[in-house]
């Protein structure tokens, strides 16, 4: 099929595919004209792009586990890793729904004078200045 009929059928950008193609991600299987031509077990590849995507993969790390033909290599650890951040990223953002709704339901004057909002506000502070620390921990070690 060739690139623009890849493109209707994901809902990828024809300029996206070219540059798949470039990283090493897909690959076309001849021109027809000037265009690319891929095999139907391309859609495949470019659904498991996509979920790598969505679970937070950049594409130099899906493309370690991937090659343009089809096959792959799956980093086992790389998505055990990968699967602990997004547990911690939900349990965050649990935390910060259950403090929003809190100030919405709140009964006290002013959230100043709510305790629990108080801790939240603690909690949420101590949180981001550790992430701030391990991210700059992160610049020096240069990853």
């Amino acid at each position: 099929m060739d690139i623009a009929e890849v493109a209707k059928r994901t809902g990828v950008p024809a300029s996206t595919l070219r540059y798949y193609e470039k990283k090493g991600l897909i690959a076309s299987t001849d021109r027809q004209g000037i265009r690319r031509r891929f095999a139907p077990a391309v859609l495949d590849q470019l659904a498991l792009i996509a979920l790598g995507q969505a679970a937070g993969l950049s594409l130099d790390e899906i493309g370690s586990m991937l090659s343009p033909n089809g096959g792959s290599r799956i980093d086992r650890q790389l998505l055990a890793t990968k699967a602990e951040e997004i547990n911690e990223t939900i349990k965050q953002l649990r935390a910060v729904s259950r403090g929003l709704r809190h100030a919405a339901e709140c009964k006290a004057p002013s959230h100043a004078e709510c305790p629990t909002f108080q801790r939240l506000l603690k909690a949420a502070a101590s949180g981001a200045l550790a992430s701030r620390r391990q991210g700059k921990d992160l610049q020096r070690s240069g990853k």
